[in-house]
């Protein structure tokens, strides 16, 4: 027995009434922190209760406000004293040799009997109290005990006392409770602890017999050889039940024939009997043990020589005497037996069949195993075999289909654009409608086909480094016309300094798309999609917000499912279904996440993060053209030959051949085409063209070889290969030193877009001028195109000012066109960039703008523009002729008066 004896506990002075009430949340506090103290320990000392004991003494007589707390347990009939805190020396000897009865001459014996907490406000008055002598050596007035219950037992006694007549109130008698509580549980571990030391004590006698177990385990866990591990099995069985043969036979539960899997301590020559013979299930031994679920054994062969099945007669012939056979259950189905056998007669013991039965458990694993490996194989040549078709399908879906849309497509664009003469309303219509079903059309493909890559695992990614802000102006410009049809604003807020990223260019430009497209689609009209981007570390984080519908909690995993749009796709809308799913995939391929924000009626935020490109040393930022010049030499060089530049198509699809011929035409290119790739490697070697489009579906000699022997040959390997097929195999087109890679369809801007970057284009007129006009209003661009088209100059327009720069390097406008009032950048800023850029500071510059000038605004354009008009009174006919006053051809170097 533990005593601990400090002098007294807290409790011998008790706190005035109102310090107590004022102190009552601490109080509180204090009895939390002691109740979860005492677990601690409990959970930690499961098998020394002294520990636990001690602690809940101490703490119960702190917080009781006592002078000494004790712990009796029960013994018998009697409760002795087995840990105390604020007790004599004396008081313990006596407790010793009297311990406390079962009766109501003691507060331990009334609480053990009532099984209820219990207090003697005064024990001198009390006429039943009987345990004087231990009060004269205590000095107690008032004790308090609590029963500690075990399975509804009293096992012990939890009490405190005070040397003063000091009634405990409720919530100390409510505390005591709780603490006795968590001393019965000590007392139900160490039972618990001695239950289960008693039985490691039995288990303990087969441990060396049950560790052959854990070898057989261990072979059918870590080992794909199903016959190495059925082999292991019955060597480990036979050695351990002290025999000298065994097999394990696997059954058909079809036929109800057992065949063998595997033997030991057999010849060949009955291995091949065994394996020959019938062994039914209703016809023999193994059959019998099967169907009894149960072990059978034949102690001597010889007793039933007249009435052995084919597999014992077998075994007798052979020279095998007793033989026990054990069915092997999985999942409560029959799988096989496991069988062993010696040359001896005699019976096998109980601890044998248990030891056997032990094995035909890990045997009914192996073997299942083994069946399920089998299947898997079968399974997977299966689905490679299917995989393969799928693959040759998609392969011939995607050139069938694509071939064909290129054609709908891309002369739908032409006849639209005029090229063959004029239309009437009703054709213009019909060809809107061809045109965008067959976009429609080639984008439901394009989405299947991706999926379909990235499920098989076969979607690489190009990576590069790349302008996010580019590739999100890209993506603005491909929904901004529908956007304007809807009256829904497109905003974006990217501060400056975002860096590059390093990821597949084409594929973020299709995540962007497919979330604007999304936020667009579902936006009601007069509503806004907001972009944003922020550097998060070593990621950039971009967001696309809208206005619209908002989508439900329940469907905000699903629509990432394939063909889902979730419930705000109750108002008709367009769409497979596919792009989140698209989107979440690539975004996943990239490293990255992709998440959703949405409440029902008030919009959606969709977000992405791709990995940004770690710093690097500053590199000049100039790049070269494919005659090796940097572009920067000839920012304000002469002006573009008359003489147009050359182009070699060669594809064998003369609708193909036709289209790509009358783009390239329109673009200002001459072209010549070619059917075959044997053919079209002479022609470019023979008229070392400007450029080269490139199929890759050829007779002959196909795409790649063509492209390789371009690359090898000195004499062209620099001239610049566009590749236009049907084939999307991007990698391997750019790896082989294409300059570009298309996927056909192509639509005429985009490939026009290719050929920009690889050679300097001009249009059929050679003196049509180019413009490029920078404004957030729709309106504006359309009345500036009204204006500028029919005198003969070509308008290309950006409605964020970042973009300007590098369109006015690309494009080298004769003019530029800038509207002041613009978000992120005014058209102040884009000025002075403007004039501090060598490429763009003698372009002529013109104000288009609704805003009203100060005299210090007048002061900041003096001599840096050539003049100002209102958007809100623009002559249109006076705007295009003051415009050719001010302008220079284009491509030449030309002063900007004031």
């Amino acid at each position: 027995m533990d005593v601990t004896d400090d002098g007294g506990g807290p409790g011998a002075t008790p706190e005035p009434a109102g310090a107590a009430a004022v102190d009552e949340h601490r109080e509180t506090r204090r009895q939390l922190a002691a109740t979860s103290e005492i677990l601690a320990i409990l959970a930690a000392s499961s098998s020394a209760p002294q520990d636990v004991f001690g602690a809940i003494v101490e703490r119960a007589r702190v917080l009781c406000h006592a002078d000494a707390a004790q712990i009796h347990l029960r013994e018998g009939d009697v409760y002795r004293l087995t840990r105390a805190v604020g007790v004599s020396t004396d008081f313990i000897d006596l407790s010793d040799v009297d311990p406390v009865q079962l009766d109501r001459d003691s507060l331990i014996g009334r609480v053990s009997i009532d099984h209820t907490t219990q207090q003697i406000e005064d024990v001198l008055a009390d006429p039943e109290y009987d345990r004087l002598d231990f009060q004269r050596i205590a000095g107690y007035r008032t004790i308090l005990g609590a029963p500690m219950i075990v399975d509804g037992e009293v096992v012990g006694v939890l009490s405190v006392w005070r040397t003063t007549v000091s009634p405990f109130d409720d919530r100390i008698c409510t505390l005591l409770t709780t603490f006795a509580a968590q001393g019965a549980l000590a007392v139900r571990n160490v039972e618990l602890m001695r239950t289960l030391e008693a039985r490691s004590t039995e288990l303990a006698r087969r441990v060396d017999q049950l560790e052959a177990l854990s070898e057989v385990g261990n072979a059918v866990s870590s080992s794909l050889d199903a016959d190495e591990v059925l082999a292991t099995i019955v060597n480990v069985a036979v050695e351990l039940s002290g025999t000298s043969g065994g097999s394990l036979v696997d059954l058909d539960e079809e036929s109800g024939l057992f065949s063998v899997r595997t033997a030991t301590g057999t010849s060949a020559e009955v291995l091949q009997a065994l394996r020959d013979s019938r062994i039914h299930i209703d016809e023999t031994l193994i059959g019998q043990a099967c169907r009894e679920r149960a072990p059978i054994q034949v102690a001597d062969l010889s007793t039933m020589e007249e009435d052995l099945d084919p597999h014992l007669s077998i075994l007798y012939a052979a020279g095998w005497r007793s033989v026990v056979a054990v069915p092997l259950i999985r999942s409560g189905k029959i799988v096989g037996a496991l069988v062993v056998r010696r040359k001896t007669p005699g019976a096998f013991s109980e601890e044998t069949c248990e030891l056997l039965e032990a094995f035909a458990n890990q045997s009914a694993i192996a073997l299942t195993n083994a069946r399920i490996h089998r299947q898997l194989e079968v399974q997977s040549a299966e689905l490679a075999e299917a995989s393969r078709h799928k693959s040759e399908f998609l392969a011939s879906m995607s050139h069938e289909l694509r071939t064909p849309l290129n054609a709908v497509i891309g002369f739908s664009e032409v006849l639209l654009e005029r090229m063959f003469g004029d239309l009437n309303e009703r054709q213009e219509d019909y060809l809107h409608d061809i045109l965008t079903s067959g976009r429609h059309l080639l984008d439901l493909l394009n989405d299947v086909l991706d999926l379909s890559k990235v499920e098989a695992g076969q979607m690489e990614l190009d990576r590069t480094d790349f302008s996010i802000e580019d590739a999100i102006s890209y993506a603005l410009s491909m929904v901004r016309e529908r956007a304007v049809d809807h009256h829904v604003a497109l905003r974006t807020e990217l501060p400056p300094g975002l860096g590059l990223v390093n990821a597949d260019e084409l594929r973020i430009k299709q995540v962007l798309l497919n979330l604007l497209s999304n936020a667009v689609k579902f936006t009601p009209d007069g509503g806004t999609v907001v972009v944003t981007a922020t550097r998060r570390h070593d990621v950039l984080e971009v967001t696309v917000s809208d206005t619209g519908v908002g989508i439900a909690a329940a469907d905000q995993e699903r629509i990432f499912d394939s063909f889902q749009q979730g419930s705000r796709a109750a108002r008709k809308v367009e769409g497979t279904g596919l792009g989140l799913t698209l989107t979440r995939r690539i975004v996943e391929l990239h490293g990255g996440q992709v998440w959703l924000r949405s409440e029902l009626g008030h919009g959606s935020t969709f977000g992405f993060t791709v990995p940004l490109v770690r710093a690097r040393s500053e590199t000049a930022s100039t790049s070269w053209d494919p005659r090796g010049r940097l572009e920067s030499e000839d920012a304000t060089g002469p002006e573009l030959p008359d003489e147009r530049p050359r182009a070699v198509i060669i594809e064998d699809d003369p609708s193909s051949a036709e289209l790509l011929s009358l783009h390239l035409g329109a673009a200002g290119l001459r072209t010549r085409v070619v059917a075959d790739g044997r053919t079209g490697l002479q022609a470019v070697r023979d008229e070392r063209p400007d450029v080269v489009v490139l199929d890759i579906h050829l007779p002959e000699m196909d795409g790649w070889d063509v492209l390789t022997e371009i690359k090898s040959d000195p004499l062209v390997a620099g001239t610049p290969v566009v590749v236009v097929s049907v084939l999307p195999d991007r990698s391997r087109g750019m790896a082989l030193g294409a300059s570009d890679y298309l996927v056909k369809p192509v639509a005429r801007d985009e490939l026009v877009e290719a050929l920009r970057r690889l050679v300097p284009l001009r249009t059929e007129d050679s003196g049509r001028r180019v413009a490029v006009l920078v404004d957030d209003d729709p309106t504006a661009l359309e009345l500036a195109r009204l204006a500028l088209d029919p005198a003969g100059w070509t308008l290309l327009t950006c409605t964020e000012a970042e973009q300007v720069f590098a369109l006015v390097r690309e494009s080298r406008p004769s003019v530029v066109l800038v509207d002041l009032l613009m978000p992120q950048m005014d058209g102040f800023e884009v000025i002075d960039r403007l004039r501090s850029d060598p490429v763009s500071a003698s372009v002529p510059i013109v104000v288009l703008t609704s805003k009203t000038l100060t005299p210090a605004d007048r002061r900041t354009l003096e001599g840096r523009i050539e003049f100002v008009t209102s958007k809100n009174a623009v002559d249109l006919g006076l705007l295009a002729s003051r415009l050719s006053e001010v302008t220079v051809p284009r491509g030449t170097t030309g002063g900007a008066g004031a």
